[in-house]
């Protein structure tokens, strides 16, 4: 009987271990799309809304260029049922998550929703926690690939367990549901998230509205203060779990074309997860053509999966490598002054890892190829600007 007993314990053992685990091969390379927060927060955001925003990224090249996802992010919930069911906000959403899944997969593209580990979302609305069973399985029903979990109104809660919880949750669902952990890093998830979500903030949100000091650029969370708090994570990124250092701000806050180059630069040396968060339907040519560009996403989307990392600091100037598939790798020239620098560009002497021979030099903004790491030369990086070149054998 003893042995009986055992045995069924540790069968029931085996048994959760397998459930607990994430969907794999899921974002192998880092998730592209857009998500509603950045220009329609709560007030604004509504079914036909969302649908204009697929529409767009078909119409404006954004889905040929890799992007996939569209994703509502809060205030599209308003209660929950008697059995713990949620309640979609009829008045934003009258047809309901389901007919708005089915719309977005008809553009062959996919659907991301939001939720919240807490009792309540950032702005209010019901949260998971208690609920995720539930919650997961509307989601399932309702056709999500993608899922962004918040960190609002968690007082009191283990981060690990809460994640963990809507992950089997997630799991058990059978629905393959990429799983985006907006934990905002306050408990380091890169040190043990990697067998929860397929993505995970590594800080809190980009201030978009430059609330502090006025300048979305280097504020106390601005961009580039983000970018800074990237560096010694590369470790911890790769096919399947990447550092998110939130979404990208091109496109909004009015940002000059040169800022909004280095931002998306930047994001595409990180790996991060290229999720645009700007008006898709009347953006400019210059910021359409900035989130297009394929010799950058492929940067990205490289599927060797590795994080850039500073390789020079000076000052205001920074050098980035990124390791490529091939032998291929991208060496970023970052200009952070508010005016142009002069850099002669000798290969011998730029700290650049395990590199070896010569290969030939692509300017990927220019989209030519300039000569070989045989020759030095020198380059002006405007102001607020990069030059990102990728090296090939």
């Amino acid at each position: 009987m003893k042995t009986k007993v055992l045995l069924l314990m540790l069968i029931l053992f085996l048994t959760n271990e397998i459930i607990a685990q994430k969907f794999e091969n899921l974002a192998q390379t880092p998730p592209m799309g857009w998500n509603s927060w950045n220009s329609f927060q709560c007030e604004f955001v509504n079914e036909t809304v969302i649908k204009e925003m697929a529409d767009a990224m078909v119409e404006k090249g954004l889905k040929d260029a890799g992007y996939e996802y569209i994703v509502i992010d809060d205030c599209w919930q308003i209660g929950r049922d008697k059995n713990g069911y949620i309640i979609v906000d009829k008045k934003k959403f009258p047809s309901g998550i389901k007919s708005l899944a089915n719309y977005i997969h008809s553009k062959g593209l996919k659907f991301g929703i939001y939720s919240d580990a807490g009792i309540k979302t950032c702005a209010g609305r019901p949260g998971s926690k208690g609920f995720d069973t539930q919650d997961a399985e509307m989601y399932a029903k309702w056709g999500v690939d993608y899922l962004k979990y918040d960190w609002c109104f968690t007082e009191g809660q283990d981060a690990k367990i809460s994640y963990k919880k809507m992950r089997d949750a997630l799991y058990k669902t059978g629905r393959p549901i990429v799983f985006s952990m907006c934990e905002w890093g306050e408990n380091k998830p890169w040190e043990w998230a990697e067998d929860v979500g397929h993505l995970w903030r590594t800080t809190l949100d980009i201030d978009m509205k430059g609330r502090f000091d006025g300048d979305i650029w280097d504020n106390h969370l601005g961009w580039t203060t983000i970018l800074d708090m990237q560096v010694g994570l590369e470790k911890y990124a790769g096919p399947g779990h990447w550092n998110d250092p939130d979404m990208l701000a091109v496109g909004n806050n009015d940002m000059p074309e040169n800022e909004a180059r280095a931002h998306f630069t930047m994001w595409s040396m990180l790996a991060a997860p290229l999720m645009a968060g700007n008006d898709l339907r009347n953006m400019s040519v210059n910021d359409q053509n900035i989130l297009t560009n394929k010799e950058l996403i492929a940067i990205n989307q490289d599927v060797l999966g590795k994080q850039g990392f500073k390789i020079e600091d000076m000052g205001n100037f920074e050098i980035w490598q990124k390791p490529l598939s091939n032998g291929d790798m991208a060496i970023c020239l970052f200009n952070r002054e508010t005016k142009g620098k002069k850099y002669q560009v000798d290969w011998s002497k730029i700290k650049i890892k395990d590199f070896s021979g010569t290969y030939k030099v692509k300017d990927l903004w220019k989209n030519k190829v300039i000569g070989t790491t045989d020759a030095n030369f020198t380059i002006e990086i405007p102001s607020r600007d990069v030059v990102v070149f990728r090296l090939m054998k």
